[in-house]
């Protein structure tokens, strides 16, 4: 069990008697309960939720060198291809509901709420984005891409339009020209790979806990206690796997796999494909401060 030595805060397993099984499960249960005034209150999260970032829209963030231009315009083919979400609105309000229930996750695990509020601000910027990815496959919420290409520069040239106005105008509309197909791509292998595997509730659990507690992050001030919770998310989805499918020596090896396929996937395209589109350019950290702290 997990203790927080060498923290200033106390153990909640401690305490409580609760493990970061029991408390990760307790957390995820909150979530998915059923109960009227639970929905209440996410409904009036995400409300508010939609509140702070059309609030944030009207921020416009443009690179203010013509190299940060150059790397985000490269020309290769690759990264040209992009690709746009084929309804905005809906697909965007989605993840937003998504986003909501995995703050709320969040606030309801023990261990998590007792840690430094500096080493909580650290994991949450950390683990938003592929907790959300990881809610998306949860809930089962898919999505359809429009691909657009990304003018090269030998278009520019043989157009006419100078280089460094062509650059500026592809970073200023960049809601319209959406992400590399690539990184959707990747998304999208990611939710493939989980609903193929038949993830469940509990595991989406474990792997939630595993996917929180980072120990990888530099400055934190719990690092050992973070290091033994996500040991103990892994064990526990160990052991569950062990327990439920006895017959399939390979499902542990498969939900690893998801998890470092998860690990790939940039919080800017997450923050770029699913936020943007509707809200424009908004600092989606500060946001989430907003909501998990109300500041």
């Amino acid at each position: 069990m997990a203790t927080l030595e060498g923290c200033r805060c106390q153990s909640a397993s401690a305490r409580n008697n609760n493990s970061i099984l029991y408390s990760i499960l307790k957390s995820d249960s909150l979530v998915t309960a059923e109960e009227p005034q639970h929905h209440q209150q996410l409904h009036s999260q995400h409300q508010t939720l939609q509140h702070l970032l059309l609030k944030g829209s009207s921020a416009t963030s443009v690179p203010g060198s013509l190299q940060e231009l150059r790397q985000q315009a490269c020309s290769c083919g690759s990264t040209r291809r992009r690709g746009v979400l084929r309804s905005p609105q809906e697909t965007c309000k989605a993840a937003s509901a998504v986003l909501v229930k995995t703050l709320h996750f969040v606030k309801n695990v023990p261990c998590f709420c007792e840690l430094p509020e500096g080493d909580q601000l650290m994991l949450i910027r950390s683990g938003w984005a592929p907790l959300l990815v990881l809610g998306l496959a949860q809930d089962r919420v898919d999505f359809e891409t429009t691909e657009t290409v990304e003018p090269s520069m030998l278009q520019r040239i043989l157009t006419g339009v100078p280089e460094r106005q062509s650059e500026v105008r592809a970073v200023q509309n960049r809601a319209a020209v959406g992400v590399s197909v690539v990184d959707i791509e990747t998304i999208k292998a990611f939710l493939k790979k989980c609903w193929s595997v038949d993830i469940s509730t509990k595991e989406y659990a474990y792997l939630k806990g595993a996917v929180l507690f980072n120990p990888d992050l530099e400055g934190l001030r719990c690092l050992h206690y973070i290091q033994a919770l996500r040991r103990e998310a892994h064990q526990a989805l160990n052991e569950h796997v062990r327990l439920i499918h006895r017959e399939d020596s390979t499902r542990f090896a498969k939900l690893l796999i998801a998890l470092s396929m998860l690990r790939a996937i940039s919080p800017l395209v997450v923050a770029q494909l699913f936020f943007r589109p509707v809200i424009g350019a908004v600092n989606i950290e500060e946001v989430l401060m907003e909501m998990f702290y109300g500041k």
